[in-house]
């Protein structure tokens, strides 16, 4: 018995980790983020009878607050997970030694019964960092979701009010479609001020 159970923790253990391990990965996977460029203009650029600016996602992303502010939620949230994992974990070992030690002091019965219930949480125990993941994953779907509806919807609403541009590209760092643009059309700054003072009065009416 104590054989099956002990490799039943070694790999509820090893198991464990692996997510762990996944959980802290999550925490470095953001991107480079660009600095502001000081010479952007955005005057109105033609290509084809169209009105063309771009927004530099890294910067916009490195400085819009509300971003932030999620970032920081999301990385309390994965602490919450973590913890609650190593909780867990703790509490399984402490039983399982507990019942090595106790074990001899209770009847056949009490004991197969003893067994079953820490064969049945050591089961858990192995998929409970899947769980987590999961929990983290969607978490960041969510977060991310209401970030880029945010920003969209800004975007949308600063050009239908200004009614500058046909087209507001986006220019990354790692996947930007383009090799080069006009730093006149960068309206980068512009955006990220307006976003910002757009969630700065928002958030002072929610802490009214």
């Amino acid at each position: 018995m104590e054989n099956k159970t002990t490799k039943i923790l070694l790999a509820c253990n090893a198991v464990l980790l692996l997510g762990l391990i996944g959980i802290y990965i999550l925490h470095f996977t953001s991107g480079p983020k660009s600095k502001v460029n000081p010479e952007a203009t955005a005057p109105l650029q033609k290509e084809g009878g169209l009105t063309v600016a771009y927004v530099d996602t890294d910067t916009l992303l490195a400085h819009y607050q509300y971003a932030k502010d999620l970032e920081e939620e999301l990385l309390a949230f994965k602490s919450q997970q973590e913890q609650y994992g190593r909780q867990q974990m703790e509490k399984f070992q402490k039983d399982y030694q507990d019942y090595l030690q106790n074990g001899s002091n209770l009847t056949l019965t009490q004991q197969q019964a003893k067994e079953a219930e820490l064969k049945q949480r050591a089961e858990k125990m192995s998929t409970l960092e899947q769980e987590l993941t999961a929990k983290i994953m969607e978490r960041q779907i969510q977060e991310n979701t209401k970030l880029l509806n945010a920003i969209f919807a800004f975007v949308r609403e600063y050009n239908a009010q200004n009614q500058q541009f046909d087209i507001i590209m986006r220019k990354t760092f790692e996947n930007s479609p383009s090799l080069y643009l006009n730093p006149g059309m960068d309206i980068t700054q512009e955006i990220l001020d307006g976003l910002n003072e757009e969630y700065k009065n928002v958030k002072s009416k929610k802490e009214e």
